[in-house]
């Protein structure tokens, strides 16, 4: 749910002018410099080689990568979104509010396995919230070399969190004075500052090849002179130089003297200090009136520092080299790479590795790039470029790039029994580290799915093109028997007769799972031998049935189907059963919310009014519809209550989803009615509210509406707890958004107050009160939400209240992407004179619980409950 009218825990709505990505130079807004600064002061004060920010977004528990330093982002899209009750250490330290310190992979993998199944190599990392005033904001990230057994040092941790300290109150600033300090785009690249080296010195002088006398400015501080001791003569250059650079030097003068053109010549002395120095010597030999005393030559001496890499020294090298920076732009290029990736160097120099050679971009290839710059040590790989060359890359990473050294090699052998291709076949050293790439999508995916058929729907997605499969089933595990509860590519009805078998047949489905054994066969003819009698879909083919069993419980089983023979190297087969334990998890979670989420549907099925109470003057109806994200159940209610002469028309939303958030809301709601029916002012009934809450102290907070309407004058007085402006619907047809002053949301100041207000309800006026499911789209401003259904309203015009709500939930039912709940609550007073009053009635819930309920005739008032 948003939040309104509270400083406390605001959500953002974007980062407006934000520099978002990899699409473009930007320049950098204020909110952009501010995350930089910290985030470079965070790498280098922990010694770290990489790190990030990740921002609140406009959608609920949605974390967004904002800023990416060290590491190229491409490469790492699948952690660009992070939910915060994710098992990842970034989920961690936002909703704890505490640092998250992991030394080194094996304290990760204890802590955090899906994180380490994602990126499986040995690294440490510190995760610390950037808090505010009003709670955590963000997250600061480190990685840094792994120190097996041995923690990281308290006062790094100290270190970081006083800097996600401070960068909370910078980002507090920006928002006091209007920048939003959410996240809606893409993470903006970091180049980190190189290490201190010292500095390149560049000396200007005059040689006077008459005299000798040398006229410079800095050539005593670069080849190392006391002033005092140096006559300014070459002679005296020439002492401090080696023998043969001496030689050089005069022939070089020579040589330029004897030219009758302008020429520049160049040649590298050595210093006193060993070091190396780039001289440049331009001019030409002069006699003019014929005097030879004329003749200079002017130029410069170079102190180069430590000095960079010397092209023609990488050009003689048998091998490819590529010098490449921690983003994976290409800063080098010998001549030999040139020839083995047939790109000349202006091709390759200053692009990105993967958009300069698109099939370096393959997902084991990037895989092997994200192992080198994570784990920080050197990786070896085959690698295809097409049509049919083989490289041998090595991959030499520091904290400031990646040299990459290349060579051609023969075609690799492909594993014994498997299918060759001319691409990358199944079985390929390549193909091979693909399949070992497989749990970074994997598990990443699983992670967003949490009902059975996403698991399974991910695992079609991921598991069957990685490994070249065609058919997928997978089995569960119900009081000793197997249900087939997904299956894709099998004939027809093939895997029905195997659907509800007992644990005490023979078959590879059952045995996989009684055994915690996975089974392979290399063709059916090997699958029939093995378990005669055994029906068969196909007579070539492949299966592979692998157990699933997590935490040492079995789940169910998982079959992967092959159209043609081919063989399982031992890498394949280990990386299937360690998937097979993921999805194994994956399912287990599902389970579990698919239990908890029946009862909360339940529970809230219960706590919603079945019917609303029928009033002469006013018709009233409700609506209410789930969310698409996660199918979670959440804590919007609505409600209308006859308060003695006035009818209390209630909307509310309480943070979070499941069966805590129904729980409170039914709290809630009874709460309202109890101060409602006992003739509260709307003021204190909201009041009472609020301190019931704060007693209770769920861990949660929720906004609410709350509107006391006279049916005979139209007369009502409103109070609004940090809940969206009701809509008003005038009777000649004007809609307009109401400006009710408000309190803040409910169960966060025992002192709060909450403001009346009070205004009018004409004949033939409509009211319409909604949660914020209704009018929140991501990646839109809620403003932008709210004008939307004021302009729906006004364009539907005075329909009954049915055709109304069928328009507006209609609208809000087409959009894919929606993560919150949506609760309704229409109210229209008749546009002629009220009759005499009815006693509300009720009814008990029935099997029509979920349709909508309409009266025969004016007056009557509907409840109705949508399905997603």
């Amino acid at each position: 749910m948003t939040r309104h009218d509270t400083p406390r825990h605001p959500l953002p709505a974007g980062n407006g002018t934000a520099a978002g990505g990899y699409d473009g130079a930007r320049a950098p807004d204020e909110l952009s410099l501010v995350l930089a600064q910290a985030l470079v002061s965070a790498v280098e004060s922990t010694d770290g080689y990489a790190g990030g920010v990740y921002l609140r977004s406009r959608t609920p528990g949605l974390l967004r990568l904002a800023m990416l330093a060290g590491l190229p982002g491409p490469l790492f899209r699948p952690w660009w979104r992070m939910h915060v009750n994710r098992p990842f250490p970034v989920s961690e330290a936002y909703r704890s509010g505490r640092p998250v310190l992991l030394s080194d992979a094996e304290e990760s993998m204890r802590r955090f396995p899906q994180l380490m199944a994602g990126l499986p190599f040995p690294f440490g990392s510190l995760w610390v919230p950037i808090t505010g005033p009003r709670g955590s904001m963000g997250v600061l990230a480190v990685l840094r070399a792994s120190t097996p057994g041995r923690p990281i040092a308290p006062a790094d941790g100290e270190r970081l969190h006083r800097l996600g300290q401070r960068l909370g109150g910078a980002l507090t600033d920006l928002e006091r004075r209007g920048i939003d300090c959410g996240w809606e785009t893409e993470p903006v690249p970091v180049q980190l500052p190189a290490a201190t080296a010292p500095p390149v010195r560049v000396c200007h002088f005059d040689w006077d090849l008459h005299s000798g006398q040398v006229a410079a400015d800095e050539l005593c501080a670069i080849l190392g002179f006391a002033p005092a001791d140096f006559p300014g003569t070459i002679d005296a250059i020439a002492e401090r130089l080696v023998p043969e650079d001496v030689y050089g030097l005069w022939a070089l003068a020579r040589q330029t003297v004897e030219s009758a053109e302008p020429v520049v010549r160049r040649m590298r002395l050595r210093g006193p200090d060993g070091r190396s120095h780039l001289l440049e010597l331009s001019g030409r030999w002069t006699h003019p009136d014929g005097d030879a005393s004329a003749g200079h030559l002017s130029g410069f001496l170079v102190d180069l520092g430590a000095g960079p890499v010397v092209p023609e020294a990488a050009d003689r090298l048998p091998r490819g080299i590529l010098s490449l920076d921690r983003l994976g732009r290409i800063t080098y290029a010998n001549r030999l790479a040139e020839e083995l990736l047939g790109h000349s160097r202006a091709e390759l120099i200053g692009h990105v590795v993967w958009q300069a050679l698109p099939w370096f971009g393959h997902e084991a290839y990037e895989d092997h790039y994200r192992a080198a710059l994570i784990a920080d040590e050197p990786v070896h790989f085959l690698a295809r470029r097409p049509p049919s060359r083989w490289l041998s890359v090595s991959l030499y990473p520091d904290h400031y790039g990646v040299s990459v050294v290349l060579q051609a090699t023969d075609q690799p052998a492909y594993a014994p029994g498997s299918v060759t291709s001319p691409g990358l076949g199944i079985g390929s050293t390549a193909d091979r580290s693909s399949a070992l790439y497989r749990p970074v999508a994997l598990a990443i995916a699983l992670t967003e799915a949490v009902t059975a058929r996403q698991v399974s729907a991910v695992v079609t997605e991921e598991l069957l093109p990685a490994f070249g499969g065609r058919q997928l089933a997978i089995y569960l595990l119900n009081e000793r028997h197997l249900e087939l509860a997904w299956e894709t590519g099998f004939p027809k009805g093939f895997l029905d007769r195997f659907d509800g078998v007992g644990l005490d047949v023979s078959i590879p489905g059952v045995e996989t799972l009684t055994t915690g054994r996975p089974i392979f066969f290399e063709s059916m003819q090997r699958l029939a031998e093995a378990y005669p009698g055994i029906p068969i879909d196909a007579d070539v083919g492949a299966r592979a049935f692998l157990p699933l069993i997590a935490s040492g419980r079995p789940v169910g089983s998982c079959i992967l189907g092959f159209d043609r023979p081919r063989g399982f190297s031992p890498e394949e087969r280990t990386v299937l059963t360690a998937l097979a334990g993921l999805i194994a998890q994956a399912l287990q979670r599902a389970q579990r919310y698919d239990s908890e989420s029946a009862l909360a549907r339940g529970l809230q099925g219960a706590l919603l009014p079945h019917r609303l109470p029928e009033i002469d003057g006013v018709d009233t109806l409700g609506r209410y519809l789930s969310g698409t994200q996660g199918m979670d159940v959440g804590g919007d209610w609505y409600d209308v209550i006859e308060t003695g002469h006035e009818l209390a028309l209630i909307i509310g939303d309480v943070q979070g989803h499941g069966v805590s958030a129904a729980a409170t809301m039914g709290q809630l709601r009874s709460a309202v009615r109890a101060f409602a029916l006992s003739n509260h002012d709307p003021q204190e009934v909201m009041s009472g509210t609020n301190r019931l809450l704060i007693d209770l102290d769920p861990g949660q907070f929720a906004s609410c509406c709350y509107i006391a309407l006279d049916p005979v004058t139209g007369v009502a007085r409103a109070v609004r707890a940090g809940h969206p402006q009701p809509v008003l619907r005038q009777p000649d047809g004007r809609t307009e958004v109401l400006d009710l002053p408000g309190g803040i949301v409910l169960g966060i100041d025992g002192h709060a107050t909450y403001p009346v207000t009070e205004m009018r309800l004409e004949p033939g006026a409509m009211l319409a009160l909604f949660t914020d499911g209704l009018i929140e789209r991501p990646g839109t401003d809620i403003d932008e939400g709210i004008e939307r259904l004021r302009a729906t309203v006004e364009r539907i015009g005075a329909v009954p209240l049915a055709d109304t709500a069928d328009h507006v939930i209609g609208e809000a039912r087409a959009a894919i992407d929606r993560p919150d709940d949506i609760a309704l609550l229409l109210a229209a007073r008749w546009a002629k004179a009220p009759k005499v009053r009815r006693p509300a009635t009720s009814r008990a819930p029935g099997p029509d619980l979920w349709r909508t309920f309409r009266g025969p005739g004016p007056g009557r008032s509907a409840a109705a409950r949508d399905s997603p």
